[in-house]
């Protein structure tokens, strides 16, 4: 029974077996309006990319993840074996990196994007974003109007071989796991197999000085392994990643912070320094619980 459960759902514990849960969600849940698809095919040309790339920068241009990220996809066209010219879409929060970022890659890359401005103009409608100075929200989202990154979703969705996630700070955000989640399914319809798609993470290497201390955050694919057993001071990476990220519970060699012991010791989840969780303490904490039940009457009882 374990081993066809492993075959449908794949296996929590081999990094290259974990389950699509949210992709295969997703795929049957949600699909774009007539106007997001419309623009999906506008900015794709008719075409699917065979890979993407999604940096969350944050109103920054640092040339080390533009480095890192340029690495990241020559070795994702040797992984997925690509023959002539990749077209390759590119995703982010900021503007002017994209166009940095394409300037890098037009030599061996077929580059494509979502401008929302151009888009709005060939069509007469309109999407406003910010020009104003970046306040929190916009330093956070970018300046481009929301229904924008619904377009760059769906386009990035559509992905054949390969999503890569990169960042000014943080890798591997919801944003991006969602992504490559739903563009590997999408590819699964096609190839059941799903051998040959790959959600990589591509680390600059700045942010490696401390090991993997500054990827600390509920929502990153590589906050599990924050804490101290993450090696300092190593060059950029470009990392397999899980499409479904791993939790505290579900293998062993995690590197808590002490941020996250705190957290979770609170919900009566004991770390050890490998993250293994204290599955008797877990237990004895919940039996420890008093189920608390409150009963009101709304209306009063009847008689006959």
């Amino acid at each position: 029974m374990k081993t066809a459960a492993s075959t449908i759902l794949g296996s929590l514990g081999m990094l290259h077996a974990r389950p699509n849960t949210f992709g295969e969600l997703m795929r049957v849940i949600i699909s774009p309006s007539q106007v997001v698809q419309k623009a999906v095919q506008w900015a794709s040309k008719g075409f699917s990319p065979d890979m993407v790339l999604h940096m969350r920068m944050m109103a920054n241009r640092p040339v080390r993840a533009r480095t890192a990220a340029v690495s990241c996809i020559q070795k994702a066209i040797q992984i997925s074996g690509l023959k002539g010219t990749p077209r390759v879409a590119l995703i982010s929060d900021t503007p002017s990196f994209v166009k940095e970022m394409k300037q890098e890659i037009s030599e061996f890359a077929e580059v494509t994007y979502f401008d929302y401005k151009s888009f709005a103009k060939s069509f007469d409608l309109e999407m406003n974003g910010t020009d104003k100075p970046l306040e929190f929200r916009s330093r956070d989202w970018g300046s481009a109007p929301r229904c924008a990154a619904f377009v760059d979703f769906f386009l990035a969705s559509s992905a054949r071989h390969t999503v890569i996630t990169g960042a000014h700070r943080r890798v591997g955000t919801t944003y991006a796991q969602l992504i490559a989640a739903l563009a590997a399914a999408n590819r699964h319809v096609h190839e059941p197999s799903g051998a040959n798609f790959t959600f990589l993470s591509s680390i600059h290497s700045n942010l490696l000085v401390d090991g993997l201390s500054t990827q600390a955050g509920w929502g990153h694919a590589w906050s599990r392994y924050a804490g101290p057993l993450s090696c300092p001071r190593q060059a950029h990476q470009c990392a397999l990643t899980p499409l479904l990220p791993h939790a505290w519970w579900d293998g062993r060699w995690r590197s808590p912070t002490a941020r996250d012991v705190r957290r979770l010791l609170g919900y009566g989840v004991s770390l050890s320094d490998t993250g293994e969780v204290d599955e008797e303490g877990l237990a004895s904490h919940c039996r420890s619980r008093e189920d608390h039940v409150k009963r009101f009457h709304l209306l009063p009882p009847y008689k006959s």
